[in-house]
């Protein structure tokens, strides 16, 4: 994880609490937009994952001993909701109040949460857990990442556009209960889908800490 940005942990939930959790997801009570749905971490089921002692080991691992998960995310591709995400960096980060410093921003604000691009200092401090509830295949749209980018800090999208160019990437094929690790700042894609066959994730991220210093606050979201 230190040199390539990512890691798959194979086999992590069952087969029955990917159901249970897929059957949760989709009972309606959340906004849900073409891509997916955003801001789950007030639904209990998503915390009771978000907080399962495997994922919060998963985290800290790569965090350096501590884990705090602040945002859940559902991802839900398939034949019917089919996009291409083009290359890119995961940089947006909720906070709980505005931010002094020319380092933060563009701000923006999404379903009534504050949102700021983040410096690498912040990102560097971040993991992201993608619970795979349904098989990523190569026919599914599943992840492709660049490995080892996320080293090369916050990049402008034709920086991003142009080792994406230059680079090998890798497609990852993770197992349905299987979790993806990944970086913020790991440069990644996804094509469409290929087959009908449906690629939910959960996407949840963890912090070493909600209070990142310098007045920064992650916001739960």
């Amino acid at each position: 994880m230190a040199d390539l940005g990512f890691w798959i942990e194979k086999d992590v939930l069952s087969d029955v609490q990917c159901e249970a959790l897929s059957k949760l997801l989709a009972d309606g009570t959340q906004a849900r937009g073409r891509a997916g749905t955003r801001h789950l971490m007030a639904s209990p089921g998503v915390r009771e994952i978000a907080f399962d002692s495997r994922l919060l080991q998963l985290a800290a691992e790569t965090l350096g001993g501590r884990a705090v998960p602040f945002r859940a995310t559902l991802f839900e591709k398939s034949g019917r909701a089919n996009w291409l995400v083009v290359w890119h960096q995961d940089t947006a980060l909720p906070l709980a109040a505005p931010a002094d410093g020319e380092e933060w921003g563009p701000w923006s604000t999404k379903e009534g949460v504050l949102y700021a691009h983040a410096p690498a200092w912040a990102l560097d401090r971040i993991v992201a857990l993608r619970v795979h509830l349904d098989a990523s295949t190569s026919d599914n749209g599943p992840l492709r990442v660049l490995p080892g980018t996320h080293r090369a800090g916050v990049l402008s999208d034709d920086e991003v556009f142009a080792r994406a160019r230059q680079g090998e990437s890798v497609d990852c094929i993770v197992g349905r209960g299987g979790i993806l690790a990944m970086r913020p700042l790991l440069i990644h894609s996804s094509s469409k889908v290929r087959l009908d066959q449906p690629r939910r994730v959960l996407h949840i991220e963890y912090a070493d800490t909600l209070d990142l210093g310098r007045g920064i606050r992650v916001a739960v979201a």
